[in-house]
């Protein structure tokens, strides 16, 4: 099956902890693609103090990219966006328009999404608050990989407060083949059997990973349909950046 489109990869090199050299990029854009990937947005770490990486930074990175794209066939089409840290300093960049929202197609008529990370261990204080600061901004939250925080292992009802602040929720989908441990991997089951999920990605870090993401589409075909795996990996992520249905 072809048409995904991954919200969440790393295959920008030498900007954070994901590909290590520009043909590291490159190959894991070619297994994504393998996995049916015709779209991959590159979501390079924004958090200070570990990547300290601002606009202009991932930016610069992305172009620095584009040459090693071009000289190679049968790749998927590239966009940028960022994974955002929430902490103080994030937020207020994103409150001044100044992080990396996902693209937003030309006339669509969805707000920008912006894609946030939060701390495995603990929700920031005055989370919802802050997140309906962001809408209110015109900014919707993508929450990416809520199945490995803590507090969802512990109770997923900590999510509904979020949901009410208009968050949508993105799928680690190597999450259900064990790729982060047991807990993470029964909380997305749970998460999946709720229909809580807006959408799915990889998060790939190395082309290595691609194995596993094929593994992870077929688990994940083989607990939700392939009506619905479809829906995560292609037509709710076209919707989110705006796009039509149909590639």
């Amino acid at each position: 099956m072809r048409g995904f489109v991954d919200l969440h990869c790393h295959w920008i090199s030498t900007i954070d902890d994901g590909a290590r050299s520009p043909d590291a990029g490159v190959a894991m854009l070619r297994g994504l693609r393998a996995c049916g990937f015709d779209t991959v947005v590159a979501t390079p770490h924004m958090r200070p103090g570990m990547f300290d990486n601002d606009r202009a930074a991932l930016e610069a990175a992305f172009a620095l990219m584009e040459p090693h794209l071009s000289a190679s066939s049968d790749m998927p089409r590239v966009h940028l966006a960022s994974e955002h840290w929430f902490d103080d300093v994030v937020f207020e960049r994103l409150r001044r328009g100044q992080g990396l929202p996902y693209p937003c197609a030309p006339g669509a008529p969805a707000k920008p999404a912006v894609l946030v990370e939060l701390p495995p261990e603990a929700f920031p204080m005055n989370l919802q608050a802050r997140f309906v600061d962001l809408k209110r901004s015109g900014l919707r939250v993508v929450l990416a990989h809520p199945e490995r925080y803590q507090p969802v292992w512990k109770d997923d009802h900590c999510l509904d407060p979020l949901f009410d602040a208009g968050a949508l929720l993105l799928l680690d989908v190597c999450s259900l083949v064990g790729k982060y441990g047991r807990r993470s991997q029964a909380a997305a089951e749970k998460l999946l059997s709720e229909q809580a999920y807006e959408a799915a990605c990889s998060d790939a870090h190395r082309p290595e990973d691609c194995e596993t993401v094929a593994r992870a589409i077929e688990r994940l075909e083989s607990l939700a349909g392939k009506e619905e795996a479809y829906r995560l990996l292609a037509v709710a992520p076209r919707a989110i950046l705006g796009q039509k249905d149909q590639p």
